[in-house]
């Protein structure tokens, strides 16, 4: 009987650690890939090196920013880690 309990409070526990800690990362995984596959020219993206620009071209597995007039580099399309919504940039303009 014993056994029985040790076995299920070690199934209990990995169950535990698989809702709290792998189901969320791969959740948020396939949420980064999806935004990955929808990324278009003209968005406004950051990179998760905190660098602001605005995709000129999309490769394969890379994309080109402009980050500033005449000022553009190459990353690959996973070192970006959000697309900016643009709503501060309305407000400005209000």
């Amino acid at each position: 009987m014993q056994q029985y309990t040790q076995l299920l409070f070690i199934i209990g526990m990995f169950a535990i650690l698989y809702f709290l800690m792998i189901r969320p990362q791969q959740q948020r995984h396939k949420k980064h890939q999806e935004m990955i596959k929808n990324l278009r020219m003209n968005d406004r993206v950051v990179t998760i090196g905190g660098i602001y620009g605005t995709i000129v071209k999309i490769k394969d597995t890379s994309c080109i920013l402009r980050v500033s007039d005449n000022v553009r580099i190459e990353l690959l399309k996973s070192a970006i880690s959000q697309v900016d919504s643009g709503d501060e940039e309305d407000k400005d303009k209000e």
